[in-house]
């Protein structure tokens, strides 16, 4: 943020300014090679500071949580919809107030301020290191996967017992006192082999001989955790199909209706998805303090809900946003048409888009926090900055499935004489575009469901 914050505020290094006219007649000064060498060092080094900073902060902030006591997880489960209020309510900030002083008042000083926020954020950290709870890392987390289908793999000639007897399989004392302790189930029984103990695989200390031949029935559990995340996470990509067509295509419909606020606002078309920040800021606190209190009475579960409902919540909400879409443009293209022509501007306000944001505002609120949650709670311990990597990975996998639809609609759609996303959003067929997205989601929630009726919870027991 510095480096961008000096490319911002000294003029050497960034290409002259060029007027209008000279960017209509192409005679703008362009970069050169340290200009452009300096902006992409500092967009590295800002990416490999977030790489390093978004999966770790959840994880290392959940282990400052006691999961073995009441007050623990209470504090644990309204973490997670604190954190996104948070997070939402930094980029609330920063679409509004910095974009203002970045466009009105000082390029320069719009980049200063995240800048020294992040300084503050950096010092108020280190303040903490003395009471922070520190795990210690057990080694590589990819090799302790392996190992377990490797020891089954040797040992797959071998019969499981009937009956689990106390010393027929591999359980060492657990050491870390702050995580629930995981034992053998039977799911996935073949990889039970793994923490079978045979002949004098176990040393006088306790200790397994070979961790290729031999693992612990928690590094088992763990691995079968992972099998079983894997459906669920795949579901996770085609279901934030949704979040991207409304960053994707509003901006372009807020473009063709009217943009009037009032007597004397404005509103600048791609603002309109600051809406979607402020139905979150204000439901989710609300959710927490509220809604999740009032079904705990109900459910008797704690939470409310179970972590898989939430996320099929939000995959319902989803598809809801897309057919509310579809019905809104609708409107406005027939409305632009019969009021203007190709060109016309709808006479509705932007203000109509209003449900379909909040709807996707909704859709994030249970969809993504609880992924967040889901992975959180559901991976390893030792893996939970590979859980959160994970939502990062879902939303890129997803802009990539999002361009690929896209892609196949425009080419297959043009072919048959009408491009359902042409140019002019007038003449194309957004609505069918959006009726399309619903019903991809619709299917993919179908998979949801079977997906989550086969999940097994991790079984947890309290440590004294």
């Amino acid at each position: 943020m510095i480096i961008m914050t000096l490319t911002a505020l000294l003029p050497q290094l960034r290409p002259p300014p060029c007027t209008h006219e000279g960017q209509l007649h192409g005679q703008c000064v362009g970069h050169n090679k340290a200009q452009l060498g300096i902006l992409i060092a500092s967009l590295c080094w800002l990416s490999i500071g977030t790489g390093g900073i978004k999966p770790c902060s959840i994880p290392f902030s959940v282990d400052q949580f006691d999961l073995t006591t009441e007050e623990g997880r209470k504090g644990n489960n309204s973490f997670y919809n604190l954190y996104y209020t948070t997070q939402t309510i930094v980029l609330l900030i920063t679409q509004t107030v910095v974009v203002y002083i970045q466009n009105d008042i000082s390029w320069a000083l719009g980049f200063g301020i995240p800048a020294l926020c992040m300084l503050f954020a950096i010092v108020l950290f280190f303040v903490g290191t003395k009471v922070y709870i520190y795990i210690k890392p057990e080694g590589s987390v990819f090799a302790a996967v392996a190992q377990v289908f490797v020891a089954a793999y040797k040992k797959r000639q071998l019969n499981l017992p009937a009956d689990e007897v106390d010393g027929q399989f591999y359980n060492p004392p657990f050491s870390r006192s702050l995580l629930p302790e995981l034992h053998l189930t039977r799911q996935y029984s073949c990889l039970n082999k793994a923490a079978l103990i045979v002949g004098d695989e176990v040393k006088q200390d306790g200790l397994c001989e070979n961790p290729w031949r031999l693992c612990s029935g928690q590094q088992v559990e763990n691995v079968k955790c992972l099998i079983n995340i894997i459906p669920i996470w795949l579901t996770s990509v085609l279901g934030f199909l949704a979040m991207n067509q409304q960053g994707t295509f509003t901006v372009a419909q807020a473009l063709k209706m009217d943009l009037q606020f009032g007597p004397s606002i404005k509103i600048p078309a791609g603002s309109v998805g600051v809406i979607t920040l402020i139905a979150i800021a204000i439901w989710l606190p609300f959710y927490d303090r509220v809604v999740v209190a009032a079904l705990e009475k109900v459910t008797k579960q704690e939470g409310g809900i179970t972590l898989l409902q939430r996320i099929g919540i939000g995959n319902l909400f989803s598809i809801l946003t897309m057919l509310v879409s579809g019905f809104i443009e609708t409107e406005r293209r027939l409305s632009a048409l019969s009021h203007g022509g190709t060109d016309g501007i709808a006479p509705m306000t932007v203000m109509w888009l209003t449900p379909q944001l909040i709807l996707i505002g909704f859709s994030e609120i249970f969809s993504i926090v609880g992924l967040i949650e889901f992975y959180n709670k559901q991976f390893p311990e030792h893996m939970r900055s590979i859980g959160n990597s994970l939502i990062y990975l879902t939303f890129s996998f997803a802009s990539y499935a999002s361009s690929i639809v896209i892609s196949v609609v425009h080419d297959v759609s043009a072919r048959h004489g009408s491009n359902w996303l042409s140019d002019d959003i007038n003449t194309s067929k957004l609505d069918y575009f959006y009726f399309l997205i619903a019903g991809i989601s619709s299917l993919n929630f179908l998979f949801f469901l079977f997906c989550a009726r086969r999940y097994h919870y991790r079984s947890s027991v309290k440590l004294m």
